[in-house]
């Protein structure tokens, strides 16, 4: 057979290896501008090249690595068929969880799996991915569009990652830097990020309503508030980690499982925290969603962020420096709560969070 009628074949049986040809065109502007020195080779590589080099300032580097996706937020993006930011949804699940340890990001890669290449889509999604990986200085050295038909419908996709970042051996955040007395300090989300969906298109569903539906209370078309973006963190959090050195003793990302399952994963065995709800106000999309589903706010902080997308445990008399210093950074941030080790009655309290011996945390309060 001839590669001429092998690719007929090939076409016939749904794979338009033109197609990506073409989208790798049109991303590959995007790609290259979150290059640096330290990148070598270009894009459409069997493998991405990173000097290694660029650790040579480090004392003694530690690798840290994390992998995600976006979940069934892809759903909307699709439905309404934007695609321009579910790439910075991608960067901040995956990135954002690497500076929780204190790591710098190095380089990312990304992974599309659709029912069918459409060059536009795929540069747009691309396109979100690169801007999210210039923003937190991470390169964009490879990545897979993978076509997958007769599994995926034709508008039909799903994006993942992964990436690699360094942190010297005595800089790494985590529990054994947390103490009696540190303070907790709450970060701003932007909106629902990308965890929780299943349970906000359930509520839809149940609802009748529809992603182009307007809704004053959201303030425009309820598709577009669900799809606001993935916050990213990494930058004005690294430049408090340098500015304020040691102060900074833990870092949380708030994803799957919400505030008192991620906070209890990075308090060490023995300690607990209590965290004022009356210290912030949910966005108007979760108290919308809630009572569109009928459920209180409480109901849903095992599921949602409500408002609260990174955590940070610091040294009380770091406190005001930490927020000031997010705050201006357009990360607003505020006190709500302290970490305890006194001996006490934990009953209600969430402990023991996805595997982790770790911290009991539990929310008190009612929100503003």
């Amino acid at each position: 057979m001839t590669d001429s009628a092998a690719l007929d074949a090939y076409g016939e049986a749904g794979v338009d290896t033109a197609a990506g040809d073409r989208a790798v065109e049109l991303m590959k502007a995007a790609v290259a501008a979150t290059h640096g020195p330290e990148v070598l080779g270009g894009v459409g590589g069997f493998a991405g090249l990173f000097d290694a080099g660029a650790l040579a300032s480090f004392r003694h580097p530690l690798l840290a690595t994390s992998t995600d996706g976006v979940g069934t937020k892809v759903a909307i993006a699709q439905a309404l068929d934007k695609h321009d930011t579910i790439g910075q949804d991608l960067v901040g699940m995956v990135v954002d969880d690497i500076v929780v340890v204190g790591a710098r990001p190095l380089f990312m890669t990304d992974y599309i799996a659709c029912g069918k290449v459409v060059p536009e889509r795929i540069a747009a999604i691309v396109g979100g991915i690169a801007r999210a990986c210039a923003e937190t200085g991470t390169a964009l050295v490879g990545g897979e569009t993978a076509e997958h038909p007769g599994l995926l419908g034709p508008d039909d996709y799903d994006v993942a990652g992964a990436a690699v970042g360094a942190v010297e051996a005595d800089a790494v955040l985590g529990p054994e830097r947390v103490r009696h007395g540190d303070v907790v300090v709450a970060i701003a989300s932007s909106g629902v990020h990308s965890n929780g969906f299943s349970l906000v298109r359930k509520i839809l569903a149940d609802r009748g309503i529809g992603y182009a539906d307007r809704s004053e209370e959201l303030g425009g078309a309820v598709g577009e508030a669900l799809l606001e973006p993935t916050r990213l963190y990494t930058t004005p959090l690294l430049r408090v980690v340098e500015e304020l050195g040691d102060a900074v003793h833990a870092l949380s990302h708030v994803t799957g499982g919400g505030i008192a399952a991620n906070l209890a994963r990075v308090l060490p065995a023995g300690s607990w925290v209590e965290l004022d709800r009356s210290t912030w106000s949910p966005q108007p999309v979760f108290r919308v969603l809630a009572d569109w589903g009928g459920l209180a706010l409480e109901d849903t902080e095992g599921t949602w962020n409500l408002g609260v997308g990174m955590l940070a445990i610091v040294a009380q008399d770091a406190a005001s420096s930490v927020t000031h210093s997010l705050t201006a950074a357009g990360l607003p941030a505020w006190v709500a709560g302290r970490v305890e080790t006194t001996a006490r009655d934990l009953e209600g309290f969430l402990a023991g969070a996805k595997g982790v011996d770790g911290g009991a945390v539990r929310l008190v309060g009612s929100y503003r």
